[in-house]
């Protein structure tokens, strides 16, 4: 049985008000860490991520004995239906929707499932690599997925924020849901994230950030000042969750020598 350390950062960057929510916990032998990106008039971004993640925590928490992708994907389907209904009638909040992703795990098995609708990532980096697990929906991904765009293109591609799903819009809905369960291993690091983070990193910097930090905490600290560095005009909200997995009886950084105790979890910003 693993160890898991989390922690959390989420900012407005140069926007008004902050329309990302996060939402990190357990259950029985279950953890989860849930990341939703909202967007809509009248506040009505805000209030779509926060019930998305707040609708996925409930369901969550009250499936902690029923580990499965099944009812993950449960979790996202009854969030977009709960969206799609909260909307009827309520003119300001009527396009609010939310990209989401969600990462769920067995601490008693050691296993963890994952499932996404829209453009919020989940990153895996293991034994140094970096493995992006999901795919965006969205326009500039099928492109991508059918060659008409080099991934260089993509990087500032007036396309690149549209999005062909997400939780609350009037179309049906197939979250993207591990099949199966995957293995733990010791070392893994997870990196939930919206795409006003990851629009804002190569992959390169967020492996070099994890093999310099010592904490959850200070590998976001430390992605999060190269996000700030850049000052780019317009920064959309930022948000991150990182997770750690580690052999208690080592307590360990994941990719540097095992002699550092990591901290509970925390924020930032």
């Amino acid at each position: 049985m693993f160890d898991i350390v989390i922690a959390t950062c989420s900012e407005c960057g140069q926007r008004a008000a902050n329309e990302d929510a996060l939402r990190v916990g357990g259950a029985g032998a279950t953890r989860y860490a849930v990341l939703a990106d909202g967007a809509g008039g009248h506040a009505g971004g805000a209030e779509a991520a926060r019930r998305v993640v707040d609708h996925v925590e409930v369901a969550l928490r009250s499936a902690a004995t029923a580990f499965a992708g099944d009812h993950l994907t449960q979790a996202l389907l009854s969030a977009h239906v709960a969206l799609q209904l909260e909307q009827m009638g309520a003119r300001g909040r009527r396009r609010m929707h939310a990209t989401v992703i969600a990462l769920w795990l067995d601490t008693r098995h050691d296993r963890a499932v994952w499932s996404h609708v829209g453009d919020s990532r989940l990153y895996r980096l293991r034994y140094g690599a970096v493995d992006r697990v999901t795919a965006d929906d969205s326009v500039v991904q099928r492109m991508l997925e059918g060659g008409i765009l080099t991934p260089q293109q993509a990087q500032d591609h007036p396309m690149k924020n549209q999005l062909l799903a997400a939780i609350g819009m009037q179309d049906g809905l197939e979250p993207h849901t591990l099949a199966q369960p995957e293995p733990l291993d010791d070392g893994d690091a997870f990196l939930l994230c919206t795409d006003g983070w990851w629009g804002a990193l190569t992959d390169a910097q967020i492996a070099g950030t994890l093999s310099d930090a010592d904490t959850t905490q200070g590998w976001l600290d430390a992605m999060r000042a190269l996000i700030l560095a850049q000052a780019a005009p317009g920064q959309d909200n930022f948000s991150a969750i990182a997770v750690w997995v580690t052999d208690p009886a080592e307590s360990t950084h994941p990719m540097a020598d095992r002699d550092s105790t990591m901290p509970a979890p925390s924020g930032c910003g």
